[in-house]
This record gives C-alpha cells, structure tokens and sequence, in this order.
C-alpha cells in the first residue's frame, strides 16, 4: 500500500478549508495510506526573512524520509493536468516509496527543499491563498487516485 504524505507549513486559519483537505484526504484512504503533517509557521507579516524560511526548511527536511520521493508545490514548477498527475502518482506508487508532497508557508521555502524535490509542481500561473492551495492540492490528489481506479468523479 503506497503512503502519501501532505506535508504543509501550517493549516489554513479558516476551519471550512481544513475540513476540506481532511474530507479529501480521508476519501481515499482505504487503497492508500494518507496522511497530513504540518510544521510551524513563522511569522512573516512584512515580507520574506531568510532566517525564518530556514527554519520552516529545517522542520520540514527532518520530515522527509530518505527514502521519500519529495514533490514540492511550486509556483515555478511544471503545470500539469489531472490525468498526467495520476499517471505520475501511480508509476511512483509503483516504485514502493513513499510520496511527500510539500507545500510550503506562503512566502515559500528555502532552496535546499527545493533542491530534495524530485518534482516541483504548479497548479496555476493564478496566485492562490496558502489554504486554498492546501485544498486544491488535496482535491487533485483525490482526483488522480480516481483517475487510477477508473472511479467516475473524473468526468
């Protein structure tokens, strides 16, 4: 069984969107191991600071396994569809390693994260809030697990 692993700096303040990435994550769990890991925000109010995104790289590397295959929510990564999402999840489900996927705090992460992923990944040129994003993410995983298992919520 594959295990994926959302792992995210911080939770979206409003509760409807955290009650929303749990609803999508939960709904797949029975073919996949799912979780959701959060490391402390720093407080970023008046713009990036490089010793603060040190320290969200630093809890989020000591997270990732060695052995994890590390996507990374990147506003420079590649765009994707959802079909292509699945195909890529399934052949790294086939490899027998676990699937972190990070997403960052809202001024991003450091470069070492940026260098441990195998993939960066973008959903959009659009900017989106920090816990929308979390949703969207958790949304298109559930979606691609559905593409996978032929399930008709992908029309």
């Amino acid at each position: 069984m594959a295990h994926i692993r959302l792992l995210t700096v911080g939770r979206p303040r409003d509760k409807r969107l955290v009650g929303l990435v749990e609803e999508y994550l939960k709904r797949f769990r029975a073919n996949w191991t799912v979780s959701w890991e959060t490391v402390l925000e720093e407080p970023l109010r008046k713009g990036p600071d490089s010793r603060a995104l040190d320290r969200e790289q630093e809890r989020l590397l000591r997270r990732v396994g060695s052995q994890d295959i590390v996507v990374l929510l990147d506003v420079e990564g590649e765009m994707v569809d959802s079909r292509a999402l699945a195909q890529r999840l399934q052949q790294w489900r086939e490899s027998g390693h676990p699937i972190t996927i990070i997403v960052g705090g809202s001024w991003g992460t450091g470069e070492a994260v940026r260098q441990r992923a195998q993939w960066r990944w973008s959903l959009s040129s659009l900017t989106f809030s920090h816990g929308l994003a979390q949703v969207m993410v958790a949304e298109q995983l559930y979606r691609a697990w559905t593409i996978s298992q032929g399930h008709p919520y992908h029309k």
